[in-house]
C-alpha cells in the first residue's frame, strides 16, 4: 500500500507558516492572475482493477514530473485554476510484472475558495472542486495491443500559499482525481482501469 505524507506536511507547514508570518500587508485577492510551477507526484490508488475476466491484476505505478497551473481570482475569496503538465508516463504492472505503460495528460479545472483572501495574511490556504479530463496516449503492452479510453471525472483540491512578497510565494497543493478508463486488448473489451490518483505538488507561485 502506498502512503502519502502530504496531509501531515501540509498541517505542519501551515502551523510553521502562521508562526513565521509578519504583519506586512500584501495585496492578495480579486484581479490576481497567477501561475504555480513545481514538481508533481501522481500516485494512483494501490489496486487499479482486473482485466480480461480477472486474468490480469492491474497496478499503475507512481510517476513524478514537472507540472504547472494557471489561475485567476475574480473575487477576494474565489477563483479558477487550471492544472497542466507534460504528459506523465506510467508503468503498468500486470500480475506484478511491468508489462505495459501509458502516457496521460490530465488537465483539471477547479473553482477555488480562499478563506483568508482579501486579508493581510501571508498564509493563504485554499480548497477547490472541479472537473478532470484525462487523455491517454502511447499505450504499450508487451503481450498485445492496449488501448485506454479518455476519461472525464470529478476533482478535489487543497493547497496553501506562503507569500514572500507582492509577486512570489511558496506553494504546496494536492488534488484527488477521479480517473476511470475502459481498456481494450487486441481490439476486445477487457474491463476498466480505476486509477483515481492523488497528485501532490510543491513549488513556487507567481502573481502578475
Amino acid at each position: 500500500m502506498r502512503h502519502l505524507s502530504f496531509p501531515t506536511l501540509l498541517t505542519v507547514g501551515l502551523a510553521a507558516a502562521t508562526l513565521a508570518a509578519s504583519s506586512q500587508a500584501f495585496a492578495y485577492g480579486a484581479g490576481d492572475f497567477f501561475t504555480r510551477v513545481g514538481v508533481a507526484k501522481v500516485a494512483p490508488k494501490s489496486h487499479n482493477g482486473d482485466l480480461a475476466d480477472g486474468a490480469f491484476s492491474v497496478d499503475v505505478q507512481d510517476k513524478t514530473d514537472f507540472a504547472f497551473t494557471l489561475g485567476y481570482r475574480f473575487h477576494d475569496k474565489l477563483g479558477f485554476e487550471l492544472l497542466a503538465a507534460r504528459p506523465f508516463e506510467h508503468d503498468i504492472a500486470l500480475n506484478g510484472d511491468n508489462l505495459a505503460s501509458t502516457k496521460h495528460l490530465p488537465p483539471t479545472l477547479t473553482l477555488q475558495y480562499y478563506p483568508l483572501g482579501g486579508t493581510q495574511s501571508q498564509v493563504q490556504p485554499y480548497i477547490g472542486a472541479g472537473v478532470n479530463y484525462t487523455r491517454f496516449s502511447d499505450e504499450h503492452l508487451a503481450i498485445g495491443e492496449l488501448d485506454l479510453k479518455n476519461s472525464w471525472g470529478a476533482a478535489g483540491q487543497v493547497g496553501i500559499d506562503l507569500l514572500i512578497d507582492d509577486h512570489w510565494a511558496l506553494n504546496a497543493a494536492a488534488w484527488y482525481l477521479d480517473i476511470n478508463t475502459d481498456a481494450t486488448i487486441n481490439g476486445a473489451a477487457a474491463g476498466s482501469v480505476n486509477i483515481d490518483p492523488v497528485v501532490v505538488m510543491g513549488g513556487l507561485s507567481y502573481r502578475f
